[in-house]
């Protein structure tokens, strides 16, 4: 399993949101810069978290973007299903019906066992942790002996 360009840029995005909380909105060509993303990727996916209800979006030469919750309250779960949908890990798990092996198959249960795992992770670490660990790998990467 790979995860998507798309949920690595989003994941980028709202971590820098996160560092920035409390400063006032933030422009997304400052966020593209500090993150290295192309700006016009970064404008889409930006409307998609809008849309989502995880960030808030003002217009204007003094707008910006900014979370729409605390760091501490926002789930890598709840952005990663923003961009990318529920995360099921093969197609017929939900949709048992059109599986030609139906309740016999051996896979869904691990499938669902690895979803539920996946799910549990992403519900228990926030966009704060995120922002948190970033910083303390910029300290660990300029401590020299």
């Amino acid at each position: 399993m790979r995860i998507s360009m798309k949920t690595d840029y989003s994941v980028r995005a709202m971590i820098d949101l996160a560092l920035h909380y409390g400063q006032g909105p933030q422009q997304s060509r400052d966020i593209a810069a500090r993150q290295r993303v192309p700006e016009a990727y970064l404008d889409q996916l930006l409307t998609t978290l809008r849309k989502a209800g995880l960030i808030r979006s003002v217009r204007g030469p003094q707008g910006g973007h900014s979370l729409a919750r605390a760091p501490v309250d926002v789930t890598l779960g709840e952005v990663v299903e923003a961009v990318e949908g529920p995360f099921v890990p093969i197609g017929c798990m939900d949709d048992a019906e059109n599986c030609e092996l139906g309740p016999t198959c051996a896979q869904r249960e691990v499938w669902r066992e690895v979803r539920h795992a996946v799910s549990e992770i992403l519900a228990r670490v926030s966009i704060d942790d995120m922002a948190r660990r970033q910083v303390r790998g910029f300290e660990e990467a300029r401590y020299y002996i």
